[in-house]
């Protein structure tokens, strides 16, 4: 039996929500994030994405690209709420709801709570019955697949709803051009284009041995989504793998003085976190990020799990030394993961950011 997949993804959540609450911001480029020189955008409004405006970005270059743009400051207890009472929506249809992120999830609605027939008609009532609660947007996507459902829901942004029918996959995932498939970004795709892959239908003509020769295991699966197969299911409770804080500098520092002073006040928040949780993991995860934004992480793992905040700082002070910055530093991270069987933690990362 063919399943029915919705992708449900809020239209520039973070920004949207500013814009309801400050009707002097609406029909204006917003950008949710710090206005410093150390700031990074967190989502931008519409307004804002015609100059060119993106999430991740740096305020600087954001403000460079956008003269008019209005910087706001995050409200992430709000987002939060918001996003809680959308999950709860979603949960009025179907049990089978996996959340990607705060404003996105898939819904399996094959069988659904209210007996509807039509995927179509339950995802217009469910973006109906968001803007009336929220009063914020959403775009659907519905077709009968994870990858597809959630490539649909671009296609018509914002408050759109976008169906991809049985009989029109294979046409449509045939034209569609390799850098719009999961798990392709910039490198593949000019590794693609080298070997004259430019489209689905490039890569159903392919030979698969060629391929996994060129991908690996991620050529299986551009094969078989090439040819309409995705058989991932919706996973409503997903394992968190791994407890991670991190921390975005104001200033640069260079030095290894600094650099342990400022992972030694991680080390005491993460292991608090570790604790509240009672997990303990075997691998210890040093993330470094350049003020130039290149990124190195370094990893060491144990034969049994760390059971004391001692051992954590010498994992972490061995894997700085392993890192040997040769550049300024703007963040630094740990994080644990490979935990004990016997429970596992509910949330994945803490970020302090003081932008």
């Amino acid at each position: 039996m063919l399943r029915k997949i919705i992708h449900i993804d809020m239209d520039a959540f973070f920004a949207s929500i500013e814009q309801r609450d400050d009707p002097s911001l609406r029909g204006k480029p917003v950008a949710v994030g710090g206005n410093t020189d150390r700031g990074v955008v967190a989502a931008a409004s519409y307004e804002a994405r015609k100059y060119g405006v993106r999430s991740a970005m740096p305020s600087r270059i954001a403000a460079r690209k956008c003269p008019g743009l209005i910087f706001v400051k995050s409200r992430f207890d709000v987002y939060r709420a918001v996003s809680a009472t959308i999950m709860d929506i979603f949960r009025d249809y179907t049990d089978l709801v996996e959340p990607l992120s705060i404003d996105e999830a898939f819904l399996d609605v094959t069988t659904n709570k209210m007996g509807m027939p039509s995927a179509t008609l339950i995802a217009r009532d469910i973006k109906r019955r968001i803007f009336e609660t929220t009063g914020l947007t959403a775009s659907a996507g519905i077709s009968i697949n994870k990858f597809l459902a959630k490539i649909a829901s671009d296609q018509d942004k914002p408050d759109g709803l976008f169906v991809i029918k049985p009989e029109d996959v294979l046409d449509f995932i045939g034209n569609l051009p390799v850098e719009q498939f999961y798990g392709v970004g910039p490198s593949t795709t000019r590794k693609m284009h080298d070997l004259q892959l430019f489209t689905g239908q490039d890569i159903r003509n392919s030979d698969l041995s060629m391929l996994t020769r060129n991908f690996g295991k991620a050529g299986i699966f551009f094969h078989q989504i090439a040819n309409g197969i995705d058989d991932r299911p919706v996973v409503p409770h997903r394992e968190r793998k791994s407890v991670g804080i991190e921390n975005t500098f104001l200033k640069d520092i260079d030095t290894t003085d600094e650099m342990l002073t400022e992972l030694a006040d991680l080390e005491e928040g993460l292991w608090k976190r570790l604790k509240k949780h009672n997990v303990f993991g075997k691998t210890i995860t040093l993330k470094v990020k350049y003020n130039d934004f290149e990124q190195i992480t370094r990893s060491q793992t144990f034969l049994s799990p760390l059971k004391n905040q001692k051992e954590l700082h010498a994992a972490v002070r061995d894997l700085l030394k392993i890192a040997d910055p040769q550049k300024p530093v703007r963040l630094l991270g740990i994080s644990i993961s490979n935990f004990e069987e016997k429970n596992r933690p509910n949330e994945v990362q803490l970020t302090i950011n003081f932008d």
